[in-house]
């Protein structure tokens, strides 16, 4: 049986901050993308054209994708979770709520994750570093976004629960994919299969409840958007995603929604020339804090080394 490590090597951190970049455009992506075309349109869309992408890439490597109904059964609950639910509550409330409200209530996905994971798998239970740096990660992310965001909650009440209930499900699709690395499954299939599932499912809920043939035609900004937050932010998105889960566990992949709202703001500084306020560096450095406790092997350094300090005192 295959088990999560509690702490990530420098390539899984690595492929992390990466999936939070990528992941932190989707709600940049979606707020464009609302403006034009109903929810689930949008999410018909998204997986599916990643769906495209990734049979493409998957026959020009040379892989194949599995034939077994136990296998694909597997992809659909996976897809439910994973994409079908969180995608459609996320874009639905972002017709709602502002996009930096979003950010902070989705953050609460690896508080979920932590007690799911300790619920029900043998390998990832929660202990007092792990719990402690997930609080301490979701305050630095309510700091970044600011107190403006934090001033509506409680408005527009649904459409916040609607986050919620997609940040559980992705807690509960973190255990659940951890299969897939039992089955033997690579990253790339698994990424392509989810969303192949997710895909007719969703084109047949679009086409019943949005009737995409008779809206008008979008811009073109809105095109680029969709096309955008397909092959960037669920295609190549959940490659990685399925890569770390593999390696390191549903709790430690929950982690990048801490890191998406620093990706987000670090890369409208540098592209956009966008000011950084001082929250901005406190709540990065709360977080880092957090993700530091959760990691776990610093801290062990720390105490050696104020052990030997408060030593050395003692004989001075």
């Amino acid at each position: 049986m295959t088990t999560a490590r509690p702490s990530m090597t420098a390539t899984e951190w690595g492929l992390l901050l990466l999936l939070s970049v990528i992941w932190g455009g989707s709600f940049f992506f979606t707020g464009v993308a609302v403006r034009e075309l109903p929810p689930l349109t949008i999410v018909a869309a998204r997986v599916g054209l990643a769906a495209l992408a990734l049979h493409a890439v998957v026959r020009l490597s040379g892989k194949h994708t599995p034939t077994s109904p136990k296998i694909w059964l597997g992809f659909l609950g996976m897809g439910l979770l994973n994409n079908i639910l969180p995608f459609s509550l996320i874009v639905w409330a972002q017709t709602h709520i502002e996009s930096g409200l979003a950010s902070i209530l989705n953050a609460t996905t690896p508080l979920f994750g932590v007690v799911v994971a300790h619920l029900l798998t043998s390998d990832e239970k929660m202990t007092g570093n792990r719990l402690s740096g997930v609080l301490v990660g979701f305050a630095g992310v309510a700091v970044m976004i600011g107190s403006s965001s934090l001033s509506q909650l409680g408005q527009d009440l649904l459409a916040q629960i609607a986050i919620l209930c997609a940040a559980l499900s992705y807690a509960f699709a973190g255990v659940y994919g951890r299969r897939f690395r039992l089955w033997g499954l690579s990253p790339m299939v698994t990424a392509c299969g989810q969303l192949t599932a997710s895909s007719v499912v969703m084109l047949i809920f679009a086409m019943a409840f949005d009737h995409p043939w008779t809206l008008p035609a979008p811009s073109a900004a809105t095109i680029a958007a969709v096309i955008a937050i397909a092959l960037i932010s669920t295609a190549l998105a959940y490659v990685i995603f399925f890569r770390i889960l593999a390696s390191a566990g549903a709790t430690n992949i929950m982690l990048v929604t801490f890191l998406i709202p620093v990706s987000a703001i670090m890369l409208g500084a540098v592209f956009l020339g966008e000011r950084l306020d001082p929250e901005d560096f406190t709540g990065m450095a709360i977080i880092l804090l957090g993700l530091a406790l959760i990691d776990g092997r610093a801290w062990p350094r720390v105490r050696r080394i104020a052990t030997h300090a408060l030593d050395r005192s003692g004989r001075g």
